[in-house]
């Protein structure tokens, strides 16, 4: 398996030349490192080839490297039915640059690239409808991004009194990783009757009447 990917990644790499900068065999899944700016191109010739006919689109999906000066990964995965293979794509970008949709090549790559920005704010250029698809109206920062706060920013509840939804900056009564354990949830610090057993005390005689 191993050779199949590596000469379809030496007949990619030779027809498409500098559009590919790199690819890696690993867990025998093929990797193409890809110019931001000719994703499209490699992904019409991954499709049209007859030595790739990879027409089915599985994903697309970000990855958030924070320390990196383009932090985020844009990942696409390929699947060829008539050649039996997979094959993965990957581009790199920041906050600011987008990456040209693969839409016009693949439309099931719509909602795909409307969950990256919702989730990291990968933006894409010449999509039809870039806007986010699984957080709500008006939600504030984009939640698989490494520095976006476990808590978030607002907390969405039903209100009695005014009897609609209401959004409220997220309140937390300590810390949520500086947690109080000196807290009434610790219980008692009196033994109570049985309990001794499993500590090695006394029983506690029971009270007359």
């Amino acid at each position: 398996m191993d050779e199949t990917l590596k000469d379809l990644a030496a007949h990619v790499a030779g027809a498409l030349g500098g559009a590919v900068k790199g690819w890696t065999v690993a867990f025998g899944e093929l990797t193409l490192d890809v110019e931001p700016a000719q994703i499209v191109k490699v992904a019409s010739f991954l499709r049209d080839d007859p030595a790739c006919v990879f027409k089915c689109i599985i994903d697309v999906c970000g990855a958030d490297y924070p320390a990196r000066e383009k932090r985020f990964d844009v990942v696409y995965h390929l699947l060829s039915l008539k050649q039996n293979l997979r094959i993965r794509l990957k581009v790199e970008t920041d906050e600011a640059t987008p990456v040209p949709s693969i839409c016009p090549v693949f439309p099931g790559a719509n909602w795909f690239e409307r969950e990256a920005y919702d989730m990291y704010g990968i933006l894409f250029t010449g999509h039809p409808e870039l806007r986010r698809l699984l957080t709500d109206y008006g939600f504030d920062g984009y939640p698989l991004r490494k520095d976006f706060p476990m808590t978030g920013f607002v907390e969405v509840r039903y209100d009695d009194l005014v009897k609609r939804v209401v959004y409220e900056p997220v309140k937390l009564t300590q810390e949520f990783r500086n947690f109080d354990f000196l807290s009434p949830w610790e219980g008692v610090e009196y033994v109570l009757p049985g309990d001794e057993k499993a500590s090695g005390q006394p029983p506690v005689p029971p009270k007359a009447g």
